[in-house]
């Protein structure tokens, strides 16, 4: 059975240039823009903003 591309498998790369990344999906009805998310960068010991890459 094929995935669905409602819900795409995403990569949310950090803004901190650690290049650290988080891989979730996505609902895309509901997040029809680029995802933003502020969450923790064990690089830097912080959190910061997380914006998708494709």
């Amino acid at each position: 059975m094929a995935r669905n591309e409602v819900r795409p498998i995403i990569r949310l790369r950090s803004t901190a240039g650690t290049g650290h990344t988080y891989v979730t999906r996505k609902n895309r009805r509901n997040d029809p823009d680029r995802l933003v998310l502020r969450k923790f960068d064990p690089v830097v010991r912080r959190h910061v903003e997380f914006r998708e890459e494709r």
